[in-house]
């Protein structure tokens, strides 16, 4: 009786139910997208692949003994021109460069076919002097110590009139972006990459000009200019506005719920080159979508406007937006864009089993509300993440609990900068288990699968930890506070098993395109279960996070129905299936793919 009246407290019917109770919608989004496994890529800290355009120092504001930081010291500890400077480790450590470029990358795309990607998303790749790259300088150029010859890419930048698209001609860096692009084509491999189409860097071209020119300037209109600087007076009166008050962030004007005609018109033609490179009218040589950062913040008639030309150049192309709220839902039925990154899902698994905030029943709950919340087809290519480069690596998250994520996680806070233990690495497994058998695309962020851990920016954009270099352990901590010594190497257990996740859903139609046909959560238990169920395919998927081994019977009621003993795809492992009964024994923190 008991466990009946549990089932009956816990189970949900997501199918047929919630699709009944759906606003019909026009909602289309490319196939591909619900078959793939994303990568997200910070292209400074991912590999250096070519020394020779490594940063210099005259490009930025720091000492003349400043120097490409060493990409295996350990991160904490501070070179001699950082001493130099004084203060503490933040107050220096944004100026550091690693030498990543995009020859690194298409170095990489052998590990990242292995690892089972299938698209990556780069944060931008354009040209700008930070290490993030979200304070452009150029929209239609990639940055110039991305490619092979950054002096003359620099030249041939100066040499264009920028608002003139017939005027634009390729740097090496662009060329290189272009073979990267190739490259991962040729390995079915898909590109997409960042849009910051809210605000610039004081260094771009636009904004410069501005700077000379003050009011006279034919740019005047593309910035919130609050005041200009009057000739006759000693003082720089000129003022503007920064996105969230930040002065290295200059916000675009907008007027009538969208970006001004000069500003979208430049972005429309900045989207076509990156889309058809060279302008033949096949996009199969262009990148294959976007990522569009601070969606909310610019007006939604440029989004409308804006994805229809994305679509026109490539139907098959996909849009992206960041957006961190439930404002997400009406972007994608009002088709502003094809996906999100699907953080009101990061929500509660965090909740779950990292922070232990809510129960099986209350997680299992959570998710059939943002499930609901949008038309079914467009959650399953909604962008499934933990982490990011905005976030705390997941890592850190599971022995670092929060009472609202990613607030109040940084060392200064209080955040733990340890490596993760053994057990707590079988956590991180178990979220990674249900990221990659939930409906929506999985995205995991450089390094989870290599061992990576840190806590928020910019302690989630170290180095990428690689097998084929020797790193520093870690021994520093950036206030001089005590903490153990971690030895930094690369995971080669934690790969296999993310990659073993990809391979399974690779090959799982039903993991890619299934119905999530039911689910449950369990919280005397603390277990949660659920069908994924398409035509040809079932997938049944139960995750133990409680602290025992728990003993477990299924009906085909609660899952669907078996025919035959089920086999763990993980591991192996073959469960009896007797009488319409399961029967499962699952040990502490794991997570079982039944097929």
């Amino acid at each position: 009786m008991k466990n009946i009246s549990l089932f009956l407290m816990a189970i949900f019917l997501l199918a047929s139910a919630c699709s009944e109770t759906k606003t019909e919608t026009t909602y289309e989004a490319p196939e591909w997208a619900k078959e793939v496994v994303w990568y997200q890529i910070f292209p400074e800290r991912f590999r250096n692949g070519d020394t020779v355009n490594d940063p210099v120092k005259e490009y930025y504001d720091v000492p003349d003994s400043w120097e490409i930081s060493s990409w295996t010291a350990d991160w904490y500890a501070r070179a001699d021109w950082e001493e130099e400077v004084g203060g503490d480790f933040y107050r220096t450590v944004f100026e550091r460069r690693y030498g990543g470029d995009l020859q690194g990358v298409i170095d990489k795309l052998d590990y990242l076919k292995e690892l089972g990607i299938g698209v990556i998303y780069f944060n931008p790749i354009f040209d700008a002097k930070s290490l993030h790259k979200y304070d452009a300088a150029y929209f239609h150029h990639v940055d110039r110590f991305f490619g092979k010859y950054p002096p003359g890419d620099v030249m041939i930048m100066e040499g264009e009139n920028p608002v003139d698209p017939s005027t634009w001609k390729w740097t090496s860096a662009d060329l290189k972006f272009l073979e990267l692009i190739e490259e991962a084509h040729n390995r079915d491999i898909r590109i997409v990459i960042d849009g910051v189409w809210n605000h610039t860097g004081p260094e771009f071209w636009a904004f410069q000009d501005i700077v000379d020119n003050q009011e006279n300037s034919e740019f005047k209109d593309w910035y919130e200019i609050t005041s200009f600087d009057d000739p006759s007076t000693p003082e720089n009166e000129f003022d503007y506005n920064g996105w969230w008050g930040f002065k290295g962030l200059p916000v675009l004007s907008e007027e009538n719920d969208g970006l001004i005609d000069p500003i979208r018109d430049h972005i429309f033609d900045v989207t076509s080159r990156w889309m058809d490179p060279n302008g033949d009218g096949d996009p199969s040589d262009g990148i294959d979508g976007w990522r569009l950062d601070v969606a909310s913040e610019v007006g939604k008639r440029f989004w409308k406007e804006w994805h229809a030309h994305v679509k026109d150049i490539n139907p098959e192309a996909i849009t992206v937006a960041e957006i961190w709220t439930e404002d997400a839902t009406e972007y994608i039925i009002a088709e502003m864009f094809n996906s999100v990154m699907n953080y009101r899902v990061t929500y509660p698994v965090v909740d779950y089993f990292f922070d232990n905030e809510i129960t099986a029943g209350e997680f299992v709950q959570q998710l059939r509300a943002v499930y609901e919340s949008y038309p079914e087809e467009a959650n399953f290519v909604f962008q499934n993440l933990i982490d990011s480069h905005d976030t705390p690596r997941v890592a850190s998250q599971v022995f670092n609990p929060t009472t609202q994520y990613d607030h109040e996680v940084k060392p200064r806070d209080g955040y733990d900068v340890r490596k993760p233990t053994e057990e707590e690495r079988r956590i991180q497994k178990l979220a990674a288990v249900f990221q990659y058998t939930y409906v929506g695309a999985p995205m995991i962020y450089y390094g989870t699968e290599s061992g990576m851990w840190g806590a928020d920016d910019p302690d989630d954009r170290k180095p990428m930890l690689w097998d084929d270099l020797v790193y520093d352990d870690e021994v520093s901590h950036p206030y001089g506070d005590k903490r153990p010594a971690d030895s930094n190497v690369f995971d080669q257990g934690l790969f296999d098993f993310y990659a073993r996740l990809a391979k399974i859903r690779n090959e799982s139609e039903s993991l890619q395109k299934g119905k999530l046909e039911i689910i449950m959560g369990m919280t005397d238990k603390n277990v949660v279960s659920y069908s994924r169920v398409s035509e040809f395919d079932k997938t049944f998927v139960v995750l133990n996070n409680s602290d025992e081994t728990q003993e477990m019977e299924f009906t085909e009621a609660q899952a669907f129905e078996f025919g035959d003993d089920l086999v763990n795809m993980i591991d192996g492992t073959v469960y009896e299936v007797s009488g319409g009964i399961l029967k499962l024994s699952i040990p502490a923190k794991t997570g079982l793919i039944l097929k």
